[in-house]
C-alpha cells in the first residue's frame, strides 16, 4: 500500500481526529505554563496526562505489555505529526519515552525493566541519556572519552558530559562510554543505564540554552561511578548498533513532529496575513507576504513526502540512511525557514511569548544540531550517493532505491 493510501486509511484518520481533538481540549490552552523550570510536578500536567491515559492515547508507540498504545510504526509516524504542534504534547501524551523506552524494552535486563521501563512509560519517572561530551565533537562519536571499566562484577564509569536534557529531572541515565578501547572502533563502545541516585553521578549546572533552562540541559560528571554489570545494554560494544535503532526511526519521529511544527507557523502566518491591515490593506494582499505563503506551502510539503517515503522505508526493513540523513537537513531548514516567516509577518508581536513563535524559532535552531548536525548528514548523504555511481549503479530518486548497470563516463 502506497504510504498516502495508508494515510487515508479509517483507523489512521479517526485517531489523529482524537490527537487534534484532545490538543485543541488540553495542550494548546496550557502551553505558557510548559516553560517553568518544575513543570513535570505540575498538577496541570498531571491532569492532563491522566487524561490521555483515559482517552486510550497514552505512548501510543510503545507496546502494550509495557503500558503503551501498541500502534505500529507508520500509523505512529502520522501521529507524531500532530504531537509535534506543540512541545507540550510530548510529555501530555506520553510520546517523550519513546526512544528510551524501546532501547530498555529491546535491551535491557529483567532487573532494569522492573526498576525503570514500567515507571517511565507510565510517566512516573523521566529518562534521560547521556552521550554528548565539551571536549570533543560529538557529531564524531568515536572521539567520546568516558569510559567505563570492569571491577569485579560492577562497572566504574568516569567522564565528562553535558548536554544531557532533563537529567535534573530524570531518574536514570543511559550513558554512552566506552568499554573496550582495544576493539575495533565501532565497537569499543556500550550504552550502560546509570541510576541518576548513584554516587559518582554529579550535576555540575543545567546548561542555559538560548536563555531557558527549563530543558534541563545538564553538565554532568562521572566521578568513579559504579552500576552492576547487568546494567548493560545489550551486548558489550554494541552501542553505535544500538543507537541506529534508537536514531533511525527517532529521525523520522524527528522530522514529523518539525512538520507540525512548521504547518502551525504556516496556519499563524496566515492568519496574520488576513487579519492585519497596513499600506491601505490587508497583509495578504502583498506580493512579498503571498511569496512567503507559497514559498513555506511548497516546502513543508515536500519535506512532509520526502519524510513518508523515508519511513515506508524503514518499515520495510532498510535502513534508509541516505533518506534519513536527506530529511534531517533539509527538515530542519524548512522548519526555521517557515517559522522565520511567520515571525516577520507577526512583526513585533512574534518575538513575544504571547504566541508560540518565539519559542518554536530558538527551539528550530538546535534541530540543525542535535542527532547528527547539518554538515554530517550531508557528507553521509552524499558520500554514498557517489558510492553508487563508482560501483556502477545510480540513486532513484523516484522509488529510493538503486538502479544497477548505470556507467559515467568522467
Amino acid at each position: 500500500m502506497d504510504v498516502l493510501e495508508l494515510e487515508s486509511q479509517p483507523h489512521i484518520q479517526e485517531l489523529r481526529s482524537r490527537v487534534s481533538a484532545f490538543l485543541e481540549e488540553f495542550i494548546y490552552p496550557n502551553e505558557k505554563g510548559f516553560d517553568a523550570d518544575n513543570w513535570e510536578a505540575s498538577d496541570t500536567l498531571k491532569s492532563i496526562q491522566a487524561e490521555a491515559k483515559k482517552r486510550g492515547l497514552w505512548a501510543l508507540g510503545l507496546p502494550k505489555e509495557i503500558g503503551g498504545g501498541g500502534v505500529p510504526f507508520m500509523p505512529y509516524v502520522f501521529v507524531n505529526e500532530l504531537v509535534g504542534r506543540s512541545e507540550l504534547a510530548m510529555v501530555g501524551l506520553g510520546t517523550h519515552t519513546a526512544q528510551d523506552g524501546t532501547m530498555l524494552y529491546l535491551y535491557g535486563s529483567p532487573d532494569l525493566k522492573k526498576r525503570f521501563l514500567l515507571p517511565m512509560v507510565n510517566g512516573d519517572i523521566y529518562p534521560c541519556y547521556s552521550m554528548t561530551e565539551p571536549e570533543v565533537g560529538s557529531s564524531d562519536p568515536t572521539q567520546l572519552q568516558t569510559r567505563a571499566v570492569k571491577d569485579g562484577d560492577e562497572w566504574v564509569i568516569n567522564g565528562h558530559k553535558w548536554f544531557t536534557s532533563n537529567a535534573n529531572r530524570a531518574a536514570f541515565a543511559t550513558v554512552m562510554c566506552m568499554t573496550d578501547p582495544d576493539a575495533p572502533t565501532y565497537e569499543r563502545f556500550s550504552m550502560i543505564v546509570v541510576p541518576t541516585d548513584t554516587p559518582g553521578f554529579n550535576i555540575v549546572r543545567n546548561v542555559p540554552v538560548m536563555a531557558e533552562t527549563a530543558g534541563g540541559h545538564c553538565e554532568i560528571r562521572y566521578e568513579d561511578c559504579r552500576v552492576p554489570l547487568t546494567n548493560l545494554l545489550g551486548p558489550r560494544g554494541q552501542g553505535f548498533k544500538i543507537a541506529q535503532k534508537r536514531l533511525g526511526p527517532g529521525r523520522i519521529y524527528h522530522c514529523m513532529r518539525w512538520l507540525g511544527q512548521a504547518q502551525r507557523a504556516f496556519e499563524l502566518m496566515c492568519q496574520r496575513a488576513l487579519g492585519r491591515r497596513a499600506f491601505g490593506g490587508l497583509l495578504a494582499d502583498k506580493q512579498t507576504i503571498q511569496n512567503w505563503i507559497a514559498d513555506s506551502a511548497a516546502e513543508i510539503h515536500a519535506a512532509r513526502l520526502m519524510t513518508l517515503n523515508a519511513a515506508a522505508k524503514i518499515d520495510a526493513g532498510d535502513e534508509a540512511r541516505v533518506e534519513i540523513s536527506l530529511i534531517k537537513f533539509w527538515g530542519a531548514k524548512v522548519l526555521h525557514d517557515v517559522i522565520d516567516r511567520a515571525i516577520q509577518v507577526h512583526g513585533a508581536l512574534g518575538v513575544t511569548e504571547d504566541t508560540p513563535l518565539a519559542r518554536m524559532y530558538r527551539h528550530a535552531r538546535f534541530a540543525r544540531i542535535y542527532d547528527g548536525p547539518d554538515e554530517v548528514h550531508r557528507m553521509v548523504a552524499s558520500r554514498r550517493i557517489l558510492r553508487e555511481f563508482k560501483e556502477g549503479r545510480k540513486y532513484d530518486f523516484g522509488r529510493g532505491v538503486r538502479s544497477r548497470g548505470f556507467k559515467t563516463e568522467l
